[in-house]
């Protein structure tokens, strides 16, 4: 699909700047790890698409090895499109079914509660992303954007674990630039954003929004900082101005690494490392 014919806000970063900034993020945070080669989840959908993308720019494809995971409900265009990505990128893929492990957990969990059950594959997912990561002693890579993390539509210990994210500064209006920009399959770009964790299942129609609606929100409410008043002169509707705050700050603490209780006496140790060249603590 022609960038061009994408909606692109004002305030959307350029997408050739953005790939240059995250190529040198993944770059430079593998570089401080001592480690070269990325393991990521190739789900088919658009996020994890633009961040192999990101991810075969920065390192080569050789070094990146993307994890396609289905269950036995997942839809079969899903594999169909992570191929098709991991061919344009060409770049290294497995394919490995969750429907066994995951059905050890799922027996016990009713048919119709659809969150838990959704929790359940994305934390399995993960098991099998870690797992290939201490296997070829890899890092694995992030593919949830901004748009997802503020509205804490992402699963902890899931979809949102990580040893790095390219792309989570970016929204999802964002990322479709970028997927056009790294000419990725029209497939990627065109289809309904989906977790695909059970059959029909939409993220619009969850978030009962769109992305570009609340993109625009999300922008005017978080990064230029608009209170009520002004998001509703700019035109955004009142209930839709509360539904979105309030969500964003109910979903704090899933941004968040868990609190510590404090004690006198014990400092951050990254923190003390840093203040020490020969690091060593005071």
């Amino acid at each position: 699909m022609d960038i061009a014919n994408l909606p692109r806000p004002e305030w959307a970063f350029d997408p050739a700047m953005a790939c240059e900034n995250c190529s040198e993020f993944i770059r430079g945070t593998l570089a401080d790890a001592g480690i070269g080669k990325l393991v990521l989840g190739l789900s088919g959908g658009i996020d994890s698409a633009v961040a192999a993308g990101l991810a075969v720019r920065a390192l080569g494809a050789d070094n990146v090895l993307g994890i396609m995971m289905p269950y036995s409900t997942s839809s079969a265009a899903s594999v169909t499109d992570a191929e098709a990505v991991a061919a344009a990128l060409g770049m290294k893929t497995e394919k490995v079914s969750i429907a066994a492990m995951a059905d050890a957990f799922l027996k016990d969990i009713p048919a119709n509660d659809l969150v838990r059950r959704g929790n359940i594959m994305a934390r399995c997912r993960m098991v099998v992303l870690y797992d290939r990561s201490a296997r070829d002693g890899s890092l694995v890579l992030g593919t949830g954007n901004r748009t997802e993390a503020l509205l804490g539509y992402t699963t902890l210990f899931g979809d949102s674990a990580c040893a790095l994210n390219p792309i989570g500064q970016l929204y999802k209006t964002e990322i479709r630039l970028l997927s056009a920009w790294l000419g990725l399959p029209d497939a990627v770009l065109s289809k309904v954003p989906s977790a695909d964790l059970w059959e029909g299942q939409s993220d619009e129609d969850e978030l009962g929004f769109s992305y570009e609606d609340v993109d625009h929100l999300l922008h005017a409410m978080i990064d230029l900082g608009r209170n009520n008043q002004d998001l509703l002169e700019d035109g955004f509707a009142d209930d839709f101005i509360t539904r979105v705050r309030q969500r964003v700050q109910a979903m704090a603490f899933k941004r968040r690494l868990a609190p510590l209780a404090e004690f006198s006496g014990r400092q951050d140790a990254d923190f003390a490392l840093a203040a020490r060249k020969d690091g060593g603590f005071h």
